[in-house]
């Protein structure tokens, strides 16, 4: 199977750090989150990787090379003008001509591809998407009104919602619905399907999904127990821990 990890993105999320370094190539533990992606692809039997670059995109090239030191075989693109996270795929319409993936550069996880993509093939449409279940408690008291009264009222309530990873499986079917030139994000397609009234599909994932495009999460990335690269599950944050924690 093909990839594509999005890499075009500046990280403004992440500022200063990303000042200095493209967002992918911030360390965590020892390395950088993109070698440890690269890893993780490695170790799931992928070899044949397009990596989409704009913002510093020189200095990912000069790291990853070529990607033989990981036995992979890496392809970019580069975006003279973002593209979005959708976008840069229109880039590569003669490259994905099978059933391929796209990842966002800035996530770890333990997802299992294979499973994955079955799941993908078993539902047979053109888009499924890795989600992972995040409660998050909220700040504030929340108010329930109907007509300006008033009829309940919650003290910083925890909502539970189905997150997307930033990881899809797609057919490349697909990119008939995708335009070439323009910034096109992955909410675009979504809305896009839904109002052609085209099938999108979910696969939830219970274990380790950490993304580390802002500097809180960035930082509960190095407080992971590192083993061989990986974070030692019993130490790593659960889909289940609430985000204002």
């Amino acid at each position: 199977m093909k990839v594509v990890i999005q890499c075009g993105g500046m990280g403004t999320r992440l500022r200063p750090y990303t000042m200095v370094l493209p967002k992918p190539l911030m360390p965590v533990g020892t390395k950088p989150v993109l070698e440890l992606l690269l890893r993780w692809l490695r170790r799931n039997d992928i070899q044949d990787v397009y990596i989409t670059t704009g913002y510093l995109a020189h200095l990912i090239r000069s790291f990853c090379g070529d990607g033989r030191q990981w036995d992979m075989r890496i392809k970019y693109t580069e975006e003279r003008e973002p593209l979005g996270t959708i976008g840069p795929l229109g880039l590569l319409r003669e490259e994905l001509d099978e059933t391929f993936l796209v990842i966002n550069g800035d996530i770890l996880t333990d997802l299992s591809i294979t499973a994955f993509a079955d799941c993908h093939r078993s539902f047979g449409g053109l888009v499924t998407v890795a989600s992972a279940r995040r409660h998050t408690k909220m700040e504030f008291g929340v108010i329930e009104q109907i007509g300006g009264r008033i009829v309940g009222f919650k003290e910083k309530p925890v909502l539970s919602n189905l997150m997307s990873m930033g990881i899809y499986c797609m057919d490349p079917k697909i990119m008939k619905h995708i335009p070439s030139g323009i910034p096109f994000g992955f909410d675009d397609l979504i809305l896009c399907m839904l109002g052609r009234g085209l099938p999108i599909f979910s696969f939830p994932h219970e274990g380790l999904w950490l993304d580390i495009g802002r500097v809180e999460d960035f930082q509960s990335a190095q407080q992971l127990s590192w083993d061989d690269q990986l974070p030692a599950f019993e130490h790593a944050i659960a889909p289940e821990q609430v985000a204002a924690e």
